[in-house]
């Protein structure tokens, strides 16, 4: 059997070895640099298609950007669908760190930016991609960014009071959450991304308040369509992560769609050249058309 971390290794690489993608117009929703959409033009002669959101993974943290989500994006782009890759607030650059190792996200500007621009795109994408249809938008994340796709699909189940929370379900076909660290208990438990999880909601002090603002797994059910698609290989998000939101949404009463794809780690998901990207592209597109 191969060494799990030396595969895992090999498969990030490959996954990076792309390069990247530029998009054909990028969009400011905010004043802050980090908030900015790309947008990936359809490939294809139809005139309008679904639009799909892209939440990029990283573990909430600053060195990872969209960048590397940009030949998936186009990829996304080259099936026939429109595309917004979405940047966000993460944790602070590396200088400003003293040491203590990189910092997983922001609070609460990571969640604002995701709110904001999930508010924003549907204006945006009529302008900037005449041929999206913001009427058929599926969000997908990877990772880190498969949380913030399952939390932006459940804001509408939000604790009362929270400043993100919708007053109806937001108009999505529905989500497609790859690898996603959906179940904060589950990730916690595991020492997910080396301790994110509780770096995200500010640290230890601050998770028990947070959390239930944060935690996919407790923002049930959301009423949307939803499915997760993870390697069954994986060792940077292991399925256990995954399995915990799907439990607790059957527990909730809703059925989450799950894909477990065999001999698969954590990033051919998002790897052009991967059979299983094409797979990701089909979850996207069934719910998409």
């Amino acid at each position: 059997m191969p060494d799990p971390v030396a595969r895992d290794a090999a498969e990030e690489a490959s996954a990076m070895s792309h390069p990247a993608v530029a998009p054909d117009v990028s969009v400011a929703y905010g004043e802050h640099p980090d908030q900015v959409v790309d947008f990936y033009a359809p490939r294809s002669g139809h005139a309008t298609v679904p639009l799909v959101v892209v939440l990029h993974g990283g573990a909430w943290r600053a060195p990872y950007d969209r960048r590397h989500v940009t030949p998936f994006a186009d990829f996304l782009a080259r099936r026939g669908l429109a595309v917004a890759n979405v940047e966000y607030r993460r944790g602070r650059e590396i200088p400003g760190q003293r040491g203590d190792g990189p910092v997983a996200g922001r609070w609460p500007e990571t969640f604002d930016d995701v709110a904001a621009a999930m508010d924003a795109l549907p204006d945006l994408a009529r302008q900037a991609l005449p041929q999206a249809d913001p009427r058929r938008t599926v969000v997908t994340g990877h990772s880190a960014g498969g949380h913030l796709a399952l939390w932006a699909a459940a804001r509408h189940v939000l604790p009362a009071g929270s400043p993100w929370r919708l007053a109806a379900p937001p108009p999505l076909r529905g989500v497609v959450a790859l690898a996603p660290i959906a179940d904060f208990g589950a990730a916690v438990e595991l020492g997910v991304c080396g301790g994110a999880v509780r770096q995200l909601l500010g640290g230890e002090a601050q998770y028990d308040e947070r959390a239930p603002h944060g935690d996919p797994a407790v923002l049930l059910p959301t009423g949307i369509a939803t499915v997760v698609v993870q390697g069954r290989t994986d060792v940077v998000v292991p399925p256990a992560v995954a399995e915990a939101f799907v439990d607790a949404a059957a527990k909730a009463g809703e059925t989450v769609g799950w894909t477990l794809l065999e001999e698969v780690g954590h990033f051919p998901l998002i790897d052009p050249a991967a059979d299983a990207c094409a797979v990701v592209a089909e979850e996207i597109a069934q719910l998409a058309w």
